[in-house]
Parts: structure tokens; sequence; C-alpha cells
């Protein structure tokens, strides 16, 4: 069954990322590609990082999502450059990310200027991140890491609530 690209996009868009299910795979931006190749529909998937242990999951959703669809002839294919960055998050993805409770990347974070990043750094030097439940950036890190390797562990000192941001790649 071939079907247009504009379909296959669409039946992608509801396929959720299995660490934050509350993403779709295309709010997270990994889904590079979709193409046909003949008759063998060809998706290329970057993965968030290089040692991502969710990468075998994605795939396999992937497949499955495709194959209820109807799609027989499959390949995925990895593309590991240009490497994933947080600036592919969609803007409803860093929205979502936020009603769910985690802080979203702050934007452009890790390509903008020194001079552009050095005034969003706080009094201790630490990256100044918004509470996702208060709004408040009376935040600090507790952990680099958090509940996954791609988050870090913050707390808000205005309403005390932990959570998690979703650090820049």
């Amino acid at each position: 069954m071939r079907v247009s690209t504009d379909t296959v996009w669409k039946w992608l868009a509801e396929v959720p990322d299995p660490e934050i299910p509350v993403l779709s795979l295309m709010d997270l931006g990994v889904i590079r590609e979709v193409e046909w190749d003949g008759d063998t529909l060809v998706v290329t998937v970057t993965p968030t990082y290089t040692g991502c242990p969710a990468t075998a999951i994605i795939n396999l959703d992937i497949e499955t999502k495709l194959r209820s669809c109807g799609i027989e002839k499959l390949r995925l294919e990895q593309k590991l450059s240009p490497p994933w960055t947080t600036d592919w998050l969609s803007q409803e993805g860093r929205e979502k990310l936020r009603q769910y409770g985690i802080a979203p990347p702050v934007e452009d974070a890790e390509t903008e200027s020194l001079a552009g990043r050095l005034s969003r750094l706080g009094k201790r030097g630490g990256l100044v991140v918004a509470c996702p439940r208060c709004g408040s950036v009376n935040t600090e890190k507790v952990s680099q890491f958090g509940s996954t390797p791609c988050k870090a562990a913050y707390r808000c000192r205005a309403c005390l609530e932990p959570f998690d941001y979703f650090k820049c790649h």
C-alpha cells in the first residue's frame, strides 16, 4: 500500500515518545525524513543521543504504527549527522513538557552567544530555569541527572516542588 508522505507524517504524529508519553515523536523532532524508495517506505530517525536506551523502542513503535496502518514494506534508517538538538523540539512539544511538569530546555541555550548565555545565568552561575508549576525563576539544580539521562533534577525555592529540566543537547 502506497499512501502520501503527508498521510505518513500524520500517522507518525500519533506515536508517543516512550520516556515522555505526552510528547509525540514529531514533537520531539526525531523523525527527520519520510520518503518512498520504490515500493518501500523509508523513515529516517535521529536519536536524541547516540546511546539513548529508548532508540530501539522508538523504532519498534514506529514500525508497529506504520504496519498497523497497512504499510508492508518499510525501512528505518538512523541518521546521526547532524546530531539531534533540543532546538528541534516543537513549540507545541515545549508547552506539553511544561504542562506535564517538566521544564523545557531554555531556547537556544546551546547555540546562543556566550554574552547571551551569561545573561541567562543566575547569581550562582547556573542556567535560569523557570519552574513548570508556578513559573518562578527562583530555582536550583539539585543534580545533573534526573529521571532519565536527558533531564536534570531541579527544585523550586518558591513553591518548594521538585521538577525535571529537559537538558539542552
